[in-house]
């Protein structure tokens, strides 16, 4: 997750008062996409998941791989 300017190729969500951009052709891949925030005792932070799975992760990019 980063912060960043829309372009034409891509898709714009507005939730709860945040803005969401991500590039049409990947929303396409890996939607539905969850973007939570998380108080652990780790820290707190963004969590983002999808259903798409890489072939060495959990699923999930907030899973520590």
């Amino acid at each position: 997750m980063a912060l960043d300017e829309s372009r034409n190729e891509d898709a714009i969500f507005d939730e709860k008062g945040l803005t969401y951009v991500i590039e049409k052709e990947l929303f396409e891949r890996i939607n539905p996409i969850k973007v939570d925030f998380v108080e652990s005792p780790m820290g707190n932070g963004f969590s983002i998941s999808s259903a798409m799975q890489r072939p060495d992760s959990c699923g999930s990019c907030s899973c520590g791989h």
